[in-house]
């Protein structure tokens, strides 16, 4: 079997309202999407939604680079993953969300080749997922508003973005809290937004209400104010920003930063860093959450199959396709009421809607 054509998808897609966090503002999903063609007839689909201010890669380089990596594809074997992937991270060091679009595709066509569902191959089994839903930054009586949406969809874990001034976080929160009392987990996120000793503070004030744990609550690169923040709060701490690959995680151990990883397939570079990512932290017992930028539901669906196919995934964050205006994927996962249904199809068990890919600008590379 061999690679015989790469088509590569600019893909816009309008968000139902903005979407504001500690590091900015998002209006429009700026993705690409990937499609590898074989000789045998047999394709694989793969999703990039990159955040600047986190991987470092927008839609544009995204695609430029998509251009070399598809160049780079034409006539090898797509089931020699591991080769290629080692290969292209050599080549492409800096750019985990374009290389992640074609890791996904490579693993799509694997599945498919095995006829089996990914999360089978990879050596999983059926088991119930629930996502959270998450509130960005707004004013506190919105995002009140928004959790009793969500509350009354079905949904039992909201996840509240903060990291800004603290006595506004705090309001936001408690305004939160008051709309979901009974039964309903919380998660919140600063997204790098605080200093640590805001982040104490604050943590120490909520203490008190259902709260899971605090994702990445002071810079990336600040590890000291983040095990410094750890010693002194009940709340467990999640590592995000600061967590890419293998590497990061055993710094992150080591130095005692974090009680959990937050593994995304945009940051890892796809499924080959993020099965040893989440194999080692099983390994370290550190629990993980597999979370997603802003991606439709392909990538979601991907990120989904890795979740069944390791249990010690425990947290799910796998909601952004819930902003968007609309939905060009045909199959993959359902959503009803919080719990995602992974497909049983070969593959990733999803396809893009022909007649919006017709209308998108693409590059196709193949064989001569």
């Amino acid at each position: 079997m061999r690679i015989k054509k790469v088509i590569i998808y600019q893909v816009n897609i309008p968000l139902k309202f903005p979407f504001k966090i500690a590091l900015g503002t998002t209006t429009v999903a700026e993705n690409m999407f990937v499609k590898i063609e074989t000789d045998q007839g047999i394709y694989g689909w793969g999703e990039g939604s990159p955040y600047s201010p986190v991987v470092g890669e927008t839609q544009k380089s995204c695609i430029t680079v998509a251009r070399d990596i598809a160049k780079f594809l034409l006539g090898k074997d797509p089931l020699n993953i591991k080769q290629i992937v080692t290969s292209l991270e050599r080549i492409f060091p800096f750019n985990p969300t374009t290389r992640s679009a074609f890791d996904m595709a490579l693993y799509d066509i694997l599945a498919k080749v095995a006829d089996l569902p990914l999360y089978r191959l990879l050596g999983g089994q059926e088991r119930e997922l629930f996502t959270d839903y998450t509130i960005g930054l707004e004013t506190p009586e919105e995002m009140a508003e928004k959790a009793e949406w969500a509350v009354s969809e079905g949904f039992s874990i909201i996840k509240i973005k903060l990291g800004t001034n603290i006595d506004v976080d705090m309001q936001r929160i408690r305004s939160v809290y008051n709309v979901t009392r009974d039964g309903i987990l919380l998660r919140i996120d600063a997204n790098q937004g605080w200093e640590k000793a805001e982040a104490v503070k604050f943590l120490k004030a909520v203490e008190n209400m259902p709260i899971q744990f605090c994702e990445q609550p002071v810079p990336a690169r600040d590890l000291a104010g983040m095990r410094y923040v750890r010693s002194k709060v009940l709340i467990p701490l999640m590592a995000d920003e600061a967590l890419f690959n293998t590497r990061d995680a055993l710094t992150l151990f080591f130095n005692e930063i974090c009680d959990y990883f937050n593994i995304k397939l945009a940051k890892t570079g796809g499924f080959t860093e993020a099965i040893k990512l989440v194999s080692l932290a099983e390994t370290l017992n550190v629990p993980c959450m597999i979370g997603c930028m802003n991606e439709t539901r392909l990538g979601l669906t991907a990120a989904a199959h890795l979740a069944m196919a390791f249990p010690f995934i425990r947290f799910i964050d796998l909601d952004s396709a819930f902003m968007h205006s609309t939905d060009p994927i045909l199959g993959g996962i359902m959503y009803v009421k919080g719990r995602m249904l992974v497909p049983d199809n070969p593959g990733l068990g999803v396809d893009v809607d022909p007649e919006f890919v017709d209308k998108l600008e693409q590059v196709e590379v193949k064989e001569v």
